[in-house]
């Protein structure tokens, strides 16, 4: 709904960069190393701070931006996401920008999307942060009435850019 904060539960990229260096044969300085893991733990914590969650997502199959997006198709809803408040490990946005990927797009395995009233967000984030699992969540974004079906990024210059669901893949099927 037009109001609702949209938070992730960690860094995002690193399971489909890990897997995309392995299968590449690419070496970083520093390892990236896959996010896999169950996340049940995690949603019963979140679903003990509130009842109040409107959509949980695995961010997977074409990452952050494609759940976003399907989200907000379905929902025909707007939603703006805040570039600098995307959690991205340095090590992944360093191997994004040279194999001339986007984080948004990069596949995860043990992330999840949350999109809750405004109002419960500052809870559930701090919910989220005590949680192994979401000691990196954030709040990205929020739900707008504006551009139904549409997801944007304000970015770190002051601009904003669309952000589309993607045509094709940008990274071969993991699983």
């Amino acid at each position: 709904r037009p109001g609702d904060a949209i938070l992730v539960s960690g860094m995002i990229g690193d399971h489909g960069m890990a897997i995309m260096s392995v299968r590449e044969g690419l070496e970083f300085e520093s390892v990236i190393e896959s996010d896999s893991a169950p996340l049940n733990h995690l949603v019963a914590a979140m679903l003990e701070t509130t009842g109040n969650i409107h959509v949980l997502r695995d961010p997977t199959r074409g990452g952050v931006a494609s759940s976003l997006n399907e989200i907000a198709k379905s929902a025909n809803v707007g939603m703006v996401l805040d570039e600098n408040a995307l959690p991205v490990r340095p090590e992944v946005a360093a191997a994004c920008e040279l194999l001339g990927m986007d984080p948004l797009f990069v596949a995860n395995e043990g992330k999840l999307i949350a999109v809750v009233p405004a109002e419960d967000a500052e809870a559930l984030l701090e919910t989220m942060r005590r949680h192994p699992l979401g000691k990196d969540a954030a709040i990205i974004g929020h739900v707008v009435d504006a551009h139904p079906g549409m997801v944007v990024a304000k970015t770190g210059i002051g601009g904003t850019r669309v952000i589309t669901m993607q045509i094709g893949e940008q990274l071969p099927r993991i699983c």
